[in-house]
């Protein structure tokens, strides 16, 4: 990190200074990024509790299916993350654990990703979120789509984003960089999901901190916790980079939607 802090008023220095007595007094890592991202490296459930003013949580916990991110693919080297083509030297802590939302569900506004993996655990809702990973492409052997429960008032949607391995539309194209982490989602996705909600976003299984990308390119503030110090870092300095730089890319292009019956 070592870069110093500069602050672009009186108060942002005073919310940056109650955010590191908070995490002080939890006796976690906590890195402020301007007046809009506060990062906490540590145990979500242990650290949320003490957070204050989240209107909505938007997350990509853990599913609980133990899915092998270590096993050999394109290379047989460990992946590092932002490069194109390895294996994962390491799995995506507490994946081997099944994922309990309850703690989530009393925030005003939740979005919960992979949530067919806990549905009997949530409450029944109609708003879910749909996002395409073929977008008009053939099938192959991986899943089509991923699910949202959301308790968001409306009907159900579908994003469309070509995301099938290696093919990649958008900001996190191959050609442009590698993957940042193991179940990483687009950030043309997260933007979407942080457009339907409104107030500060906590992500509490932030990985590389793509909802916070997506936060910053939105000019929302963001939280967010991660328990696996090596993608702590990688989300400290990519949103860094992003705080630094302004909008990296364009804000995602309206979203195709459709109502499902």
């Amino acid at each position: 990190m070592g870069r110093p802090r500069i602050y672009a008023s009186a108060t942002e220095r005073q919310r940056a200074h109650r955010h590191r007595q908070r995490a002080a007094g939890l006796q976690v890592p906590c890195v402020q990024i301007g007046d809009r991202v506060t990062l906490y490296q540590g145990d979500a459930l242990q650290i949320a509790p003490a957070l204050q003013g989240i209107q909505a949580v938007i997350a990509d916990p853990p599913y609980g299916v133990s899915f092998n991110f270590m096993r050999y693919r394109r290379s047989r080297h460990p992946l590092q993350a932002g490069i194109p083509a390895a294996r994962w030297a390491a799995n995506v802590i507490g994946d081997e654990q099944p994922f309990d939302p309850t703690p989530w569900l009393a925030y005003p506004q939740v979005i919960l990703w992979g949530a067919n993996h806990y549905t009997s655990r949530l409450p029944e809702r109609k708003a879910w979120l749909v996002w395409d990973k073929r977008d008009g492409s053939t099938p192959d052997n991986h899943a089509d789509c991923e699910l949202a429960w959301t308790n968001l008032p409306g009907n159900a949607r579908i994003y469309r984003h070509l995301w099938r391995g290696m093919i990649r539309a958008g900001e996190a194209n191959v050609g442009r960089r590698g993957k940042w982490h193991p179940a990483e989602k687009p950030v043309e996705l997260m933007q979407w999901c942080v457009a339907k909600t409104t107030g500060t976003v906590l992500d509490p299984y932030m990985g590389s901190g793509t909802t916070g990308v997506a936060c910053l390119a939105l000019g929302r503030r963001f939280i967010g916790i991660e328990i696996d110090p090596d993608h702590f870092a990688t989300a400290c300095q990519r949103l860094q980079d992003a705080a630094l730089q302004g909008h990296l890319f364009p804000e995602a292009r309206p979203a195709t939607q459709a109502r499902l019956l």
